[in-house]
């Protein structure tokens, strides 16, 4: 499969400003370098009406989260809200690297986005993110009121770590008995962390040509997992890993043609059809993971952006 131009030329540039490989950084130097890279190559950041900054509760402490609210809500009205959790391997990535997609989702999805700023590794391990990004779902719904939202329209959605963190909070939801959630869409979503298991696209694309390496993965696992080999079968840590999806969200699963995670999106699509739930799998060829980050420099990410903020809108009406 061959990359796109607008890709192919980011690649270039990336190679051409040297650097070493993520897996090489630091743990600071990889977060400045995210922060950097999201400031200027994110799309244009979408007006929206309101976005307001404050903390909520989780277990064992509190984080942040962002409200969006895309315009005025009259009174009486309410909007769905949508809970985006952002990418970043769970080391990576906090509200602001991901303040131009969640925006672009409030404006153009008509719903109200919840970014969370769930407690990174390796200074908090798993499961704290999971911990985090559940109570925040939770906390939307006791709380959809005061935000002129809906708790029976309230969707995850998240990319990456994020695209992770959103398929576990379905499947807690299920296995806890709520909150309601309407519907989830997983972007190009890290749903095996087996490293032996062997899909085709993680050989074809990790070697590091492709923005993101096995080598890359394997250094996130190892930052997020105080035991990786024992951990990884675990379905919070690998949603593809719970032996039954069914009832589950309608599902939205997006990949990138090419990515080393693109196989196991795949599969988890697959998983969830065949469980019975209603699932829509998309793949945008020619692109690379996290091209939704760089939607300024990569139409295809602008291209992917839109068909999620379009499905969101469609599924909360």
């Amino acid at each position: 499969m061959s990359l796109d131009a607008a890709t192919t030329s980011f690649l270039d540039a990336m190679r051409a400003a040297g650097g070493k490989p993520l897996h090489q950084q630091t743990i600071d130097e990889a977060r400045a370098g995210m922060a950097a890279a999201s400031q200027q190559l994110a799309a244009p950041p979408a007006a929206v009406h309101e976005a307001t900054d404050r903390t909520i509760p989780v277990p064992g402490g509190e984080i942040g989260i962002r409200i969006y609210t895309p315009r005025e809500v009259p009174s009486g009205t309410l909007l769905p809200i949508v809970l985006n959790f952002h990418g970043g391997g769970f080391v990576l990535g906090n509200l602001e690297t991901h303040d131009s997609i969640a925006r672009y989702y409030a404006r153009h999805a008509d719903a109200i986005v919840i970014g969370v700023d769930y407690r990174l590794a390796p200074e908090h391990p798993f499961p704290a993110a999971v911990e985090d990004a559940y109570a925040a779902v939770e906390w939307a719904g006791a709380h959809a009121r005061e935000l002129n939202g809906d708790a029976n329209r309230v969707a995850v959605t998240g990319d990456s770590a994020g695209g992770n963190l959103s398929a576990v909070v379905c499947q807690l939801a299920k296995e806890r008995g709520g909150p309601r959630i309407a519907f989830q869409a997983l972007i190009y979503p890290a749903v095996e962390f087996d490293p032996r298991t062997n899909y085709p696209s993680r050989s074809e694309f990790g070697g590091g040509e492709y923005f993101l390496s096995t080598d890359d993965m394997a250094w996130f696992a190892s930052l997020y997992l105080a035991d990786v080999e024992r951990q990884v079968a675990d379905p919070r840590v690998s949603p593809l890993a719970a032996r039954d999806l069914r009832g589950l969200p309608p599902a939205l699963v997006v990949t990138s043609g090419c990515d080393p995670l693109r196989d196991e999106g795949k599969a988890y699509a697959d998983r969830l059809a065949a469980a019975g739930v209603p699932v829509e799998y998309r793949c945008v060829e020619g692109t690379i993971h996290a091209c939704m980050s760089f939607a300024g420099a990569i139409p295809a990410g602008l291209e992917m952006l839109t068909l999620v903020a379009s499905r969101l809108r469609a599924a909360l009406l």
